[in-house]
């Protein structure tokens, strides 16, 4: 599944909420942030695809984040704004916003512009997250998250979660896994993707021993359940 990343930068926690809400439902990933200088920070920590930016905001306003924000980076920006100036909407755009959208509005009306913004950017979404419960695999940026947090995984541990991402809800044979990442030799694949296999359930799942993520298909091997997928 791929998705963009955006982040909504706004001090107003519901309308901020509003829009995480709608842009979700359009198969968005989102962060949010409730100031500046954290939006500018999780601009250069995660590298989102678009920024959602209100204009008016704690600390530093939304002009001074566009202007720290261009000196190195060129994700697209919509700005949100009270003020309905043109001398406003104008400085937006110089400093380097690519959309100006006034309150009130449609939570809709943003969601139709970055797609917009979105698909003459990029002629393919960037990032290929797959979701599987609580975790999120972030293949291109080689993360893997759980509630957020970020989990640490060895180089192998990776490769084979990558494989059961791209592969989500499909059955893997340990044969099949030792094929893809070319690590193993063949005696006694089995015990060692079993052994990996049981170090990811230990950093991945709620409870390790009754697992919900990567799950056994006894005879066969291991399936990664994703959002949506079924329990068995």
């Amino acid at each position: 599944m791929n998705q963009y990343l955006v982040l909504i930068v706004e001090d107003d926690e519901k309308l901020a909420v509003l829009l995480q809400t709608y842009f979700e439902k359009n198969n968005f990933a989102t962060l949010v942030a409730h100031d500046g200088l954290t939006g500018v920070q999780l601009v250069h920590e995660r590298q989102p695809d678009l920024l959602v930016l209100d204009l008016m905001l704690p600390g530093i306003d939304g002009w001074e984040v566009c202007r720290r924000i261009r000196k190195n980076n060129d994700v697209p920006i919509i700005m949100l704004t009270a003020r309905d100036e043109e001398t406003d909407r104008l400085i937006g755009l110089e400093i380097g916003a690519d959309d100006y959208v006034t309150k009130p509005f449609s939570p809709r009306e943003v969601v139709a512009r970055a797609k917009v913004i979105l698909r003459r950017t990029y002629k393919q979404p960037p990032s290929q997250l797959v979701r599987a419960g609580n975790v999120l695999i972030d293949i291109d940026r080689h993360e893997v998250r759980k509630d957020e947090g970020l989990i640490d995984l060895t180089p192998t541990e990776f490769k084979i979660l990558e494989l059961f991402a791209v592969n989500c809800g499909r059955v893997l044979s340990r044969l099949q896994i030792v094929e893809k990442i070319q690590d193993y030799a063949f005696d006694g694949y089995e015990r060692t993707i079993d052994a990996h296999v049981k170090n990811l359930r230990r950093k991945l799942e709620d409870n390790p021993k009754e697992p919900r993520l990567i799950q056994t298909v006894y005879g066969v091997g291991y399936k990664l359940m994703g959002s949506g997928d079924g329990n068995e």
